[in-house]
């Protein structure tokens, strides 16, 4: 009965999984930040890429 009583007490103890949940909440904050920036710098670098497609194309075929 004693180590059932230890056992308990350990798993109430312990922190691991609250250390997993903070990697969670930080890990998921920054995804919330990248998507806005995504969706703001997607047209920006979408017209370079496309400029520089269009650049190298004029190079290739005077």
């Amino acid at each position: 009965m004693k180590m059932l009583k230890n056992l308990v007490r350990r798993y109430l103890q312990s922190t691991e999984g609250a250390t997993a949940i903070e990697y969670g909440l930080i890990a998921s904050g920054i995804g919330l930040a990248i998507v806005p920036a995504i969706a703001l710098l997607g047209p920006t670098v979408q017209a370079r890429f496309v400029s520089f497609a269009t650049a190298l194309a004029t190079v290739a075929n005077p």
